[in-house]
């Protein structure tokens, strides 16, 4: 019997360990959750939505106007992940506020809902509110809200609120207002 040359052995062994290593190794990451909603900017409560005579998907807006003096967006997969990045969420510097409340927060805690329209049966349709729990604000009106929620199935047309901590009230809304009108 012929025994094999170690140079031929040892090029043997790693041409296997190569390609075991290979057939196990992932291709990069795997794939993000693909997104249903993205956005970089929110309305805040003012006008005809202050007040309860007309909630958006059964979520009545807060009782004074709200603002953002900054920025507010966030992004909501299909696992339920939702992250929005909250900064400048105040009350409005309008007549109907009161002075010492223009400017500010006074909020410890925001939430989020995310209301979704889904399936009741092959005829009907309803809604789904689903509320994270509440997360810090600071008197600036920044949050960082970072949850899962259990979106229903399916969820169409969604729609992402910022509320109290403390009642089921908006203060922002997945939308805008042109400052150009």
């Amino acid at each position: 019997m012929k025994s094999i040359p170690r140079y031929q052995l040892l090029a043997l062994v790693l041409v296997s360990l190569t390609s075991l290593a290979a057939a196990s190794h992932h291709h990069g990451p795997p794939p993000p959750t693909p997104r249903i909603l993205a956005f970089d900017h929110m309305y805040g409560v003012d006008g005809p939505f202050v007040g309860d005579a007309n909630a958006i998907r059964g979520i009545p807006g807060d009782e004074l106007p709200w603002a953002v003096a900054h920025f507010i967006r966030g992004r909501l997969d299909t696992e339920g992940h939702l992250r929005i990045e909250v900064r400048g969420l105040v009350f409005a510097d309008k007549p109907s506020v009161p002075p010492e409340l223009r400017g500010k927060n006074d909020e410890s805690e925001f939430r989020a809902v995310v209301s979704c329209l889904t399936e009741q049966s092959e005829s009907e349709v309803g809604m789904s509110n689903v509320t994270t729990a509440g997360f810090p604000a600071t008197e600036n009106g920044d949050a960082d809200i970072d949850a899962h929620v259990q979106l229903p199935n399916p969820c169409v047309a969604p729609i992402v609120f910022v509320i109290a901590g403390s009642e089921d009230k908006w203060f922002a809304v997945t939308g805008f207002e042109s400052e150009n009108d």
